[in-house]
This record gives C-alpha cells, structure tokens and sequence, in this order.
C-alpha cells in the first residue's frame, strides 16, 4: 500500500500525523513543515473571508513536537475593516507546543507612484508545468548542471535553491496556496543553513510575509542571507511561482551540531519527499 503523500490524517480526535511528517532530526519528532502548513491551514480555515488575503503568518517552535496526534486551537484577536488577526496554538497531551500568528489584510487598489524592488528575481527550473504534488528539485550556486532531484549533489557552500509543488496537510485534501507557501516557507532554515557539511541549525520560528499568493500549485524558495555566531543564526528567502517573486520568509536558528543533517549521500531523503 502506497504512502499517502500527506503529511496528517485527520480523525475524530485531531490529527494523526503521516511518515512524512517525520522529521529529519528525530524520527520521534514531527518536521517544521508540516506544523506550519497544519497551523496556517487551521488559521486560514477558521478566520479568512473571501474579501481578505493571507499576508503574515508568524509561527513559534518553542518544543519539539512529537511525533504522535496533534490538536489545533485557534482564537480570533481582531476583525477589523481592513485587518484581520488570529492566533492558533498546536497542542499535545494539554499542552502547548508550537504557536501562530496569522494577520489577513483586505485586498484594494495600488497606490499611485514607483517604488525600488530587486530587479533580479529568482527563477523557477525548465520543467513541465506540474498539477499535483511532486518530490522537490535542488539548484545551488556553483553546479554548472543547474536544477536535480538528488540532493546530494547540493552539499556544498553556495546559495540554495528548491521548487516543488508541496504535499498536502491533510490527506485527501488540495492544500490551500498559504498552506502551501507555509509549508515551502518553512525550509527557509535549510535553504539559508545548508553547508558544505550538511545542516548544523535547527530553526526556532518563522516569519512568512506575502503580498498575494502563489499563482499555480508549484513554489520555489531561493536564499538571501545566512548570519550566524555564538551557535544563533537567521536567515532569510524569498518564494516565487512561474509569475514571479511574491513573499519573503525569515527564521532565527539554534545549533545542534550534535545532531548535524548530512546530506551528501541522500539517505536522510530515500523514505520521503518532503522538505525538512
């Protein structure tokens, strides 16, 4: 019986996550992806009208989660004329274990005038248009034969790149667009951790901000920045479609280089498809 490609069932009792929803640091532990695409799908659900759009979504790692059911908890701050705030809490056995920040801002018209914006935005790789969910793709700086499916051949220094269209959060459903750019978002860590020596960070949150959503299913993340000292990092990368760029994603990072994601052979990859 084939893997449901999702990373959660859900049941009368809140959601049983999948074998991809196992994380790559522990296979007692939940991956990043798949909270945010839980949390976001629950906030959307719950508190977006058709009117409004999703523009930031904050979520806090602050416990591992463990790879067993989870529950959704979601409280609306505000619902104002032109901006929405809602908060989401992910929970296990009563407690709180990852928490979210939604904001949905109201669609309207550009205001007049010209604005700076960086000219030279990532592109996505020469692939057919996809219309289902599909492993990702890897492209690093530096590799003259561009985009690949073995990640293995990106273990390197440059600048990361990954296009793919993403799982869905709950098995037998199409995930939403910001359930999707959460779930892409969230290897905003990787893209931006990702060495010569494999991933020695373990991101801590995210800050994923859109001006629209992803226009088709598939959605890339191209790195901008890695800083770190003293075992912190942040890290930021910006998510774009065929149209163009359309959001920025933002984590700080811990290390746990006790605990270092080697790449180089692929191993960490051959159960699963998913990002993290």
């Amino acid at each position: 019986m084939a893997t449901p490609y999702a990373f959660f069932a859900a049941t009368g009792h809140g959601f049983e996550p999948l074998p991809f929803a196992v994380s790559a640091w522990s296979s007692t532990m939940i991956n990043g992806p798949a909270i945010c695409g839980l949390l976001a799908r629950a906030l959307e659900l719950q508190h977006c009208s058709a009117e409004f759009t999703p523009a930031r979504l904050t979520v806090d790692l602050f416990r591992p989660t463990l790879n067993k059911p989870v529950t959704v908890v979601t409280e609306l701050v505000r619902a104002g004329k032109r901006i929405r705030v809602a908060d989401a809490a992910l929970m296990q056995d009563g407690a709180d274990v990852a928490r979210a920040t939604a904001i949905f801002l109201k669609r309207s018209v550009q205001p007049p005038g010209e604005v700076w914006t960086r000219g030279d935005g990532p592109r996505p790789p020469e692939v057919p248009i996809a219309d289902g969910p599909t492993p990702p793709l890897w492209n690093s700086d530096g590799r003259a034969d561009g985009w690949s499916s073995r990640i293995g051949e990106h273990q390197n220094g440059g600048r990361k790149r990954t296009w793919q269209v993403p799982m869905s959060v709950i098995e037998g459903e199409t995930s939403s667009a910001f359930a999707g750019a959460a779930m892409i978002g969230e290897a905003t860590s990787m893209m931006t951790n990702w060495g010569s020596k494999g991933i020695g960070f373990i991101n801590t949150d995210l800050t994923l901000a859109l001006a629209r959503p992803a226009i088709g299913p598939e959605i890339g993340l191209e790195a901008d920045s890695h800083i770190s000292a003293d075992g912190i990092a942040v890290g930021s990368a910006t998510l774009f479609d065929r149209s163009g760029s359309f959001g920025t994603c933002m984590v700080t990072a811990l290390s746990n280089a006790d605990r270092q994601v080697d790449f180089a052979d692929g191993s960490v990859f051959a159960a699963r498809a998913g990002i993290q």
